[in-house]
């Protein structure tokens, strides 16, 4: 199975929002890109909205049947580990092994040992086409870094090879996630991390590092924006390198994780994969998720009076919400307004606050990111939220596929 050029994973916790979200593909597609849209899930997420993996392949048969799509589409088991992938496996045919955890953690040293003398060619001077500067690496650097990053390699190996005991080998697509950790990596190592997937004999189609500057969930990309565009540039320089070094897939890629709202650099990002000709997959999870708030509150009535309610209940429990999403959010609690603000407002006063428009003097990004990891509290109103979803599945469907069309597919892949 083979990923297109251009992919774009988005998520839908509540997975009615799937032909919203293909709309704005096949719209895309119409104005000259050809996209693979990915649907993707993570296991963590299952467990807040109470749901299974096969209904994320459900939702996306559906929308594919509904609109006539005829292209290629997948089911991305999104962050999963050998603990938690076995729920994925009839669903899913695009698997993002996280194995970021495993980083700093030394591999056995023979296997240590073994890796620098497979690799010892690239000690001295490593000049890789594509980045100006020249790397001078001795065996040493070579032995640290596969201290750093070899056992998490050698764990998406394991993975890799039980999904593919039970699928087969090229039924799904293998996407390498290194991102959540503490520090972005640089070029060489990078370069050194996809010498050990060929070395697992892993076919991954996309990689994920992390990169420089902040990720956070739902809003813009904070950090040195003339930096991450050298960045980038660099590590597609590298992969290229390492597929013909390598033997890794043709169509290896990046993939950015948290990428959606990350205005300032889908210029940056446009220009490079233009430059060199260069696929790319963009994930953008949440955003759909909160254009399902800023639908409801712009629906009124009940609809409004659930849209703040889920505010008041998220602020009143922000400890217990902000805490799996530590390393991705920046809260500033000054900034919100109080739940008895809200109360008064209209249903377009509560989505201008919430939606992503940098130009609106209401837009805020402190509301806009609790209410990001506050979807637990709408998954706690159970039934009540899906009806609310379903009564307004106009309004709400027309802010899905705008936003994922024309602040995200237009900005990244339609970019002149």
């Amino acid at each position: 199975m083979i990923l297109s050029k251009y992919s774009l994973g988005h998520g839908d916790r509540f997975t009615r929002q799937g032909r919203a979200q293909l709309a704005a593909v096949v719209e895309a597609k119409t104005l000259g890109v050809e996209i693979a849209p990915v649907w993707n899930k993570s296991n963590r997420e299952h467990l807040i909205v109470h749901t299974h993996p096969d209904s994320v392949r459900t939702e996306a048969d559906a929308a594919v049947k509904a609109l006539g799509w005829k292209g290629p589409y997948h089911v991305d088991a999104d962050h999963i580990n050998l603990k938690t992938v076995d729920p994925f496996l009839g669903g899913s045919d695009f698997f993002t092994l996280d194995v970021a955890d495993y980083t700093g953690h030394p591999a056995p040293e023979e296997a240590m040992q073994a890796f620098v003398a497979r690799h010892r060619r690239f000690a001295g001077t490593l000049q890789i086409p594509g980045i100006e500067r020249a790397f001078t690496l001795s065996p040493d650097e070579i032995a640290a870094m596969a201290r750093k990053y070899l056992l998490a390699i050698q764990e998406a190996g394991a993975i890799y090879r039980h999904i593919a005991a039970v699928k087969g080998r090229d039924t799904f697509i293998t996407e390498v996630s290194i991102d959540e950790t503490d520090a972005p990596q640089t070029p060489v190592e990078l370069f050194f991390i996809l010498a050990a997937v060929a070395d697992e004999q892993i076919p991954a189609q996309t990689i994920a590092p992390k990169f420089t500057g902040r990720f956070n969930k739902g809003v813009d990309y904070v950090g040195d924006v003339v930096q991450f565009e050298k960045e980038f540039n660099e590590d597609l320089a590298v992969i290229a390198f390492a597929v013909r070094e390598f033997g890794l897939p043709a169509n290896l890629k990046l993939s950015v994780h948290s990428g959606s709202d990350k205005f300032s650099i889908y210029g940056p990002i446009a220009r490079a994969i233009r430059a060199r000709d260069a696929g790319l997959h963009l994930k953008t999870a949440g955003t759909t998720w909160l254009e399902e708030v800023a639908g409801l509150a712009m629906a009124g009535g009940d609809a409004l009076a659930m849209a703040k309610e889920i505010y008041e209940k998220a602020y009143a429990r922000i400890d217990d919400l902000c805490k799996p999403y530590a390393a991705v959010i920046d809260i500033d609690r000054s900034r919100l307004p109080a739940p008895e603000t809200i109360r008064g407002w209209s249903g377009a006063a509560y989505a201008a606050v919430l939606r992503h428009d940098q130009g609106n003097p209401a837009y805020n990004m402190h509301f806009r990111q609790l209410i990001h990891v506050g979807f637990k509290v709408a998954a706690e109103l159970g039934e009540a939220y899906y009806q609310a979803l379903e009564a307004n599945a106009g309004v709400i469907g027309r802010l899905v596929t705008e936003n994922l069309l024309e602040k995200h597919i237009k900005r990244v892949f339609l970019a002149k």
